[in-house]
């Protein structure tokens, strides 16, 4: 590359230009990219924490029955196998918490009033009230 000027290195000229313009534009990047004060691993971390906590409720795959901290051991393992597709609590739960990976057969909570909800259900609920709590909006 020639200049047009002498003894003005064109790229040197061409690097400090960027580096001018990038000084000037990433502070409005910055704060206009919306803040993530909680992680996707912090959110899946909870999703599994609210299945161990659960008192008075089994957690059933595969028609068999299965206590809390059973059922927080085994979404830990399948997380683990799940690698990149349990990379957000979405994916977790689509991925890991959803239904047997060998059967295919939909995982679900039965609470002691008789209830039963699928844990899909179960764990967006819990998603969504952990994202209005940290968002500062409680009331879900």
């Amino acid at each position: 590359m020639r200049s047009r000027h002498p003894g003005v290195d064109p790229l040197k000229t061409l690097l400090a230009t960027w580096l001018l313009l990038s000084a000037l534009v990433m502070p409005a990047w910055s704060q206009s990219a919306p803040r993530q004060t909680h992680t996707e691993q912090q959110k899946i971390a909870y999703l599994i924490s609210s299945v161990a906590e659960l008192r008075d409720a089994t957690f059933i795959r595969n028609g068999k029955s299965y206590d809390a901290r059973q059922a927080a051991a085994h979404l830990r393992l399948k997380r683990r196998f799940a690698g990149d597709r349990a990379a957000t609590a979405e994916g977790f739960i689509t991925c890991c918490a959803t239904r047997s990976s060998m059967s295919g057969i939909k995982y679900s909570i039965r609470f002691h009033d008789g209830r039963v909800v699928d844990s899909a259900t179960y764990l967006r609920h819990r998603l969504a009230a952990y994202e209005d709590v940290n968002a500062g909006n409680p009331g879900r």
